[in-house]
């Protein structure tokens, strides 16, 4: 197995993955585990569906960004918010109020040159990691709630995409530093979500090869999800299934008092469910050479600060932090 990459020691953390594997909970797990470790750290989160308030229990974000958690500060993308930042820094263009016509010109541009929109979400991330960089942000690290596996590679693909299109001027320059950030394997890392399910493990394959064929990204690391604990050793599941039969079933239920079979039909399930998984998960080991984390399933109500910090505290062990 390949040995737990210094995630910690970048600076720029991305993580992607399929719908619904996690990836939100695995991006505020990581803030706050970097939070607690010494950090000041900003969370951004990029699709506004509000999972990272959710996640640390607060206010729905905002392109301001606010404190979340002690040293974690959290904001949500607004491409419109972003194009007058980008006027008002670069430009010098006083905006006041709504954009107006220009956000509506923004919205023909972006259709006749794709990229034009990403530029100005990758933008923002890059631009808030090379101030802290240079010292005039106060951040030691930036997580992303990135976008899911299906268009992640068009995000980050943005400033080569812009450069092919403008080959000089000030919109060029701005690409290239953008680039060579994300280039820069000591400063970024793609990180894939993922659970030992068929789908979630065939696009994290897909997306590793994409990313190397299209992106000069480097990537971090798998982070499996919500693995399932292994109920039984090899000779315990020889136990088990005697006692499923009938004759050893009856006389569980009168030692127990009552009908043992709920309770062995769902012990039965889950060592199913493992099997099948760990099937899965073999094939993401053979195709994928990355470092892998595991997470364990949480059988837990809550989706909040709770177990944002239990995460954290898996992700922390599992980085040998």
């Amino acid at each position: 197995m390949l040995r737990a990459p210094d995630l910690l020691g970048r600076r720029l953390l991305f993580f992607t993955g399929k719908g619904g594997v996690g990836k939100s909970t695995v991006t505020a797990a990581m803030a706050l585990l970097a939070s607690e470790r010494g950090k000041r750290v900003l969370v951004v989160e990029v699709d506004g569906k509000s999972s990272i308030a959710d996640r640390f229990e607060t206010a729905e974000l905002s392109f301001t960004p606010t404190e979340v958690y002690p040293n974690v500060f959290a904001m949500a993308m607004d491409t419109e918010a972003s194009l007058k930042e980008y006027l008002k820094l670069n430009l010098r263009v006083p905006i006041v109020g709504g954009l107006g016509p220009l956000a509506k010109a923004l919205d023909f541009v972006a259709t006749a040159a794709p990229g034009v929109k990403e530029i100005l979400t990758i933008g923002k991330i890059c631009w808030e990691v090379r101030e802290s960089l240079e010292g005039r942000a106060a951040w030691d690290l930036v997580v992303v709630d990135a976008s899911a596996t299906g268009h992640v590679v068009s995000q980050l693909g943005a400033p080569d995409a812009i450069r092919d299109v403008v080959a000089v001027g000030p919109v060029r320059s701005q690409t290239d530093w953008m680039s060579a950030l994300l280039a820069d394997p000591s400063i970024t890392a793609l990180n894939i979500v993922a659970t030992a399910e068929e789908l979630p493990v065939a696009e994290t394959i897909d997306l590793v090869s994409r990313v190397r064929e299209q992106l000069d990204v480097s990537l971090g690391a798998v982070v499996v999800n919500q693995v399932l604990p292994a109920l039984f050793t090899r000779s315990d599941e020889v136990v088990f299934e005697r006692l499923c039969g009938a004759d050893a079933r009856e006389v569980l239920g009168i030692a127990a008092g009552g009908d043992v079979g709920v309770v062995l039909e769902a012990a039965r399930l889950a060592v199913s469910l493992r099997t099948t998984r760990a099937t899965h998960l073999e094939r993401l080991r053979e195709t994928v050479d990355l470092p892998m984390l595991f997470l364990p399933y949480l059988f837990a109500r809550s989706h909040g600060l709770r177990e944002t910090r239990l995460v954290a505290d898996a992700l922390g062990a599992e980085l040998g932090l």
